[in-house]
């Protein structure tokens, strides 16, 4: 399976469990990594038979700034799931950052990855 990398995609939502976290928001982070065959893409060199990686990182930023959840995990599901609607994605990595999670220690980044592939 090949692979469709976006890093660093950066939105702002209000997600987390502290009514401080929903009321402000922060900025969030993620990482994708789609498996889908791009031999098809390649061959034809026909967008229509690869991943569109912009309209992706699109609605991935709509999920992020879209309805509050408590969890970065939850969060990364909901980015999963929107990811996999798109018939020729056959798998994603999810990588959700919180780099400013309310933590009292010093810290640079807190991270939850998923990986989730078609049944």
């Amino acid at each position: 399976m090949d692979r469709v990398a976006l890093r660093g995609l950066k939105a702002r939502g209000h997600h987390g469990v502290f009514e401080h976290e929903r009321r402000e928001g922060q900025d969030f982070f993620v990482d994708l990594v789609l498996g889908l065959d791009t031999a098809p893409a390649a061959a034809t060199d026909d967008l229509t038979r690869t991943v569109h990686y912009g309209v992706v990182a699109e609605e991935v930023t709509a999920v992020v700034e879209g309805e509050p959840v408590d969890l970065i995990e939850t969060l990364a599901q909901r980015i999963a799931d929107q990811v996999l609607g798109h018939d020729l994605v056959q798998e994603v990595e999810v990588t959700v950052h919180k780099p400013q999670a309310p933590i009292t220690v010093p810290f640079t980044d807190v991270s939850v990855t998923i990986t989730r592939r078609r049944p």
